[in-house]
């Protein structure tokens, strides 16, 4: 009963009858010796040895029975063994989806072109590596962090377009429209010293001195702080209220006045105009009626115009020359501490994560490359395979480089966020090429290298496959529209595109690889040195260092009974086969291990409550750097109140009308106000006239008497007037400024704040809009940042359930789901208690996280699934052989890259770093004591999964083996029954 089976030997027919037979999907035979080793120990010893081996038809596996038997071969009649191929698995041996028989082909077709399948990886890496002269920068980080899509950004369009900045001489209060250009600085003490004295006034005043003398040189003229700057009306620079504040508070000490007083946090200036100096003076005591007694930290900001390139480079050149000279004037006073800032800090520090990196990289490389190579070693020098260990990291690396090609030549831009790339690749890659040669060590080692790598082909090409598709899936998803992130988005359609190259590149670089490396073990040749290893006895006349160097195992040493494979010296199989699979079993260790489990649980549960949206720009950039010294003292010294936010009325309403001005004042009471409106209104009252005005009278009051007086005038930038064709003026647009009482949590206080405005906007019935700056970054951040990651695990669920009724046993996929739920929870739990917040990076290393669960859980949990007739111990036992050799060098290998990344000086490395340190620490947890442990008392139940034998799922094999005594052959016969 033939079925299209080959010979092991050659290839031919099963019906010529040459060899033991091989059958696709039934399994795998121990491993064999080399064509030219013979069995001729036992064969010798006496007679004709029989074997039947019966095979289970519907991918049944059985057990196996050991043999012997007569024959010929009729093509070599060489010496061959008798062991029958193809049946059952036993304690270490894999379970196959009869679908990887054609997983074979590919194999057979990159070991029949190896060198072709060596080379064209390198050459089209080096191609396209040729591009990184196109490679760009990056440098909006609006555009990378800020929701693509934003109320926030068609609100700020509105404001530019009825208040532009050159309407802002005296409203630049936090940078209300846009940051634009701007150098600022916080002046502090050591001593908590007041800075309002005489010395420390005197101080400021003279640093204000020397950064308005700042030149930058241009060919042909000198640009200063005067050419630059935002003009008055009077064609003088705008310089923050707090140095006119300090002028006169130095004017009234050198007169010896006595009666000036500054008050917190709205003041009076000497010409009667209110202004806000909340942002300007920090760590403020006051005395009664809110008169400041000291202030610990002033900040002063200088504003710049970018109206036009040449504008703007010099403003930029500006920037760098401000920060300069605030460190050097620091310098030479060292009782005060400045922190200085600009609107390109956060940019260059941002890109500073990546110079910071690159050491830190190197180094974990290097360790990477030195643990690969030792993990793919072992004490045998035939069997041994280190240049798979590097060659493997190679592959990841060609793949990472191509793909930057690609990126660089269709006009991406690199950014720091590029840093996780690598170790995503690194993760699935390794874990790839560490299967394949696991795959590969299980082989028999007297098949030709063809063979053995289609063998390994069809082994782990299909769950290869299967994981690639998923992290193409989840990614592509995150890379989709759908994701309001563009950070977010560039990441994971990289990411994508370098999954995809090193799947292809693992499959034709490292299988060819394995193929050379077969050949070199097949010629009985050293794994490193590629020289011919000599016998046994040759051997014994070399000195001992040669001995240890040369050390090999020939097959003529092994008595031909032993079933011992000649890859079980290797450490990490023999420490799984010997110890950890019996124990981690053990009666006495699964409860400990299921009170571990609960204490994981409640943990991340614990964490999981205290989950936080972190939409603060700090823990993007580089740790030692302005950003970061900046934003900790403003958070210090300046928290006490919330960012300026425009309160804008963008339609013609009935100021006049007394129940609209009381709807106005209702909707912004409660705040610090620097409002037109509501001095107008008081400007009414001090002159005994009602505020409730006909309209005519109510806008003329306002055009010519109030906006007229001095200490008024400024507000004329803040209300826009409109004539009609009846020459009737009206108002048809205004703005008034709200500053909100903050507490620590100032970030998400203002969140809540801008919620609780948007909504009170639309039932109202004043129509108006809230805007700052920084709510570009918040607006609809929480779900902006959380989309990419629902949307992967969505995807993920949807991929897993229609597969279910394609895999060969739906329980897999179930097992799989609960598995990724337990490790996501439990990373999500932890990481906010590693202080963690869920932001765009921590974002995309959750997604990651869902690839790498089923990467290293899938191959153990359908193992386990699929097996049958054996008891659950024993199949958790066999897929832990099986696939734990290679989790855990991968594993050991991505902890060892990670390590290097924990001291990168940058905040976004450490969220990288504790988020990807989580997950392949509870993914390990799952996969070497979870699962290990719950199956072996948790469906499915191997007794009910028995079926019967019966005479038509049951072929017999029999095999007879004899030895000629005249020579060394012996030929085989095979009958089936």
């Amino acid at each position: 009963m033939d079925v299209g089976h080959k010979c092991a030997l050659c290839s031919c027919p099963a019906e010529a009858g040459c060899g033991p037979v091989t059958r696709p999907g039934f399994g795998r035979a121990r491993p064999q010796r080399a064509p030219w080793q013979a069995f001729s120990k036992n064969w010798r010893q006496g007679g004709p040895h029989r074997i039947t081996i019966e095979f289970v038809l519907k991918n049944q596996a059985v057990p196996r029975t050991a043999s012997g038997g007569e024959g010929r071969h009729p093509h070599t009649g060489g010496q061959r063994s008798a062991t029958a191929a193809g049946a059952a698995v036993r304690a270490g041996e894999r379970q196959r989806c009869p679908g990887t028989a054609r997983c074979r082909q590919p194999g057979h077709f990159v070991a029949s072109h190896p060198v072709f399948f060596a080379s064209a990886p390198v050459l089209i890496s080096i191609l396209l590596g040729a591009s990184f002269s196109r490679y760009q920068v990056e440098e909006s980080v609006e555009h990378l962090l800020a929701p693509t899509h934003s109320l926030a950004k068609i609100e700020r369009n509105l404001v530019d377009s009825l208040f532009p900045v050159n309407r802002s001489k005296h409203r630049l209060y936090s940078d209300l429209q846009t940051p634009g250009r701007y150098g600022r600085v916080i002046i502090t003490s050591f001593r908590k010293a007041n800075m309002l004295d005489q010395h420390h006034t005197d101080l400021i005043l003279k640093l204000h001195s020397a950064v308005t003398r700042i030149q930058v040189q241009r060919p042909g003229f000198n640009y200063t702080f005067a050419h630059i700057c935002i003009l008055n009306n009077d064609k003088t620079c705008i310089v923050d209220d707090i140095v006119h504040v300090l002028e006169e508070l130095k004017a009234a000490r050198s007169s010896n006045r006595t009666n000036f007083a500054i008050t917190y946090p709205i003041t009076h200036l000497k010409d009667g105009r209110e202004v806000y100096n909340g942002h300007q003076l920090g760590g403020v005591t006051v005395h009664s009626k809110d008169r400041v007694k000291s202030a610990e930290a002033i900040q002063l900001t200088y504003y710049l115009q970018a109206i036009n390139s040449l504008n703007d480079m010099v403003a930029e050149k500006w920037e760098s020359i401000f920060c300069d000279t605030v460190e050097l004037f620091q310098k030479s006073n060292r009782k005060v501490k400045m922190y200085p800032f600009t609107s390109s800090s956060l940019k260059e520090d941002f890109q500073k994560t990546s110079r910071v990196s690159e050491r830190y990289l190197i180094t974990s490389l290097v360790l990477v490359v030195t643990l690969a190579i030792l993990c793919c070693s072992m004490q045998d020098c035939v069997r041994s395979k280190p240049w798979l260990g590097l060659l493997g990291l190679l592959t990841v690396t060609l793949a990472t480089l191509t793909a930057a090609g690609i990126i660089n030549l269709t006009g991406g831009k690199y950014n720091s966020t590029f840093l996780g790339i690598p170790f995503v690749m690194l993760g699935h890659g390794l874990y790839g090429t560490f299967e394949m040669l696991s795959s590969w060590r299980k082989t028999r080692e007297d098949q030709h290298v063809k063979e053995r790598t289609a063998a390994v082909f069809a082994d782990s090409m299909l769950s290869f496959s299967l994981t690639t598709a998923m992290y193409l899936v989840t990614f592509g998803i995150g890379a989709s529209p759908f994701t309001n992130i563009e950070a977010a988005r560039i990441f994971c359609c990289n990411s994508c595109i370098a999954i995809f190259f090193n799947y292809l590149y693992v499959l034709s670089f490292y299988g060819s690889s394995l193929v050379f490396t077969g050949y070199i073990e097949n010629n009985y040749q050293h794994s490193i040195f590629c020289r011919k290893v000599p016998k046994p006895e040759v051997l014994q006349e070399k000195p001992a260092w040669y001995r240890f160097l040369l050390t090999a195992r020939f097959s003529e040493d092994t008595d031909d009974s032993e079933e011992t494979n000649t890859y079980e010296s290797h450490l990490l199989v023999w420490f799984l086969k010997r110890y950890y699979c019996d124990w981690i079993t053990n009666t006495y260790v699964k409860p400990f291990v299921v009170l571990f489990y609960l204490v994981y649980i409640s943990f991340a549960l614990m964490g999981y409550l205290q989950v936080s949206e972190g939409s603060d720009l700090s823990n993007i950039v580089a740790t030692a750097t302005r950003t970061i010294e900046y934003t900790t003292a403003q958070q210090k010294y300046f928290s006490n109140y919330s960012p300026v936010i425009g309160f804008y009325i963008y339609e013609s309403i009935e100021y006049w009308n007394t129940s609209v001005q009381e709807d106005v004042l209702e909707y912004t009471k409660g705040f610090v106000r620097i409002s037109w409106f509501e001095s107008y209104l008081n400007y009414l009252r001090k002159l005994n006239i009602s505020t409730g005005l006909p309209k005519k009278n109510f806008t003329d009051m306002l055009r010519n008497s109030f906006l007229k007086t001095p200490q008024f005038a400024h507000f004329s930038e803040d209300i826009i007037f409109s004539k009609k064709y009846n020459n009737e003026v009206d108002v048809v647009a205004s703005r008034m400024f709200l500053v909100a009482k903050t507490m620590e949590t100032k970030r998400e206080e203002l969140y809540d704040l801008l919620e609780t405005l948007r909504k009170l906007s639309l039932t109202s019935k004043v129509k108006f809009i809230v805007f700052n700056p920084s709510f570009v970054y918040m607006d609809r951040y929480a779900s902006s940042v959380g989309a990419p990651l629902q949307n992967s695990c969505i995807s993920a669920l949807f991929l897993l359930f229609f597969s279910a009724f394609l895999v060969a046993d739906s329980l897999i996929n179930v097992w799989l789901t609960l598995t990724v739920a337990s490790v996501e929870f439990g990373v999500i739990g932890f990481m906010t208690l590693w202080k963690v917040e869920l932001d765009c990076i921590s974002v995309l290393c959750l997604i990651y996280g869902i690839n790498y669960t089923i990467d290293n859980c899938a191959p153990l949990l359908s193992t386990f699934v699929l097996g049958k007739e054996f008891t659950r111990t024993k199949w958790v036992k066999n897929a832990l052989e099986v696939h734990g050799v290679a989790i855990l060098q991968s594993y050991l290998c991505y902890i060892v890259g990670l390590i290097p990344l924990a001291a990168v000086p940058s905040n976004l490395t450490r969220t990288l770093f504790r988020c990807l340190f989580l997950i392949a620490l509870v993914t390990f947890f799952h996969c070497f004591a979870i699962l290990p442990v719950i199956l072996t008392f948790l469906p499915p139940s191997k007794k009910k999964r028995k079926e019967k034998k019966n005479p038509e799922n049951r072929e017999e094999i029999e095999c007879v083996e004899m030895v000629d005594m005249d020579s060394t052959r012996v030929v085989d016969q095979i009958t089936t029954v």
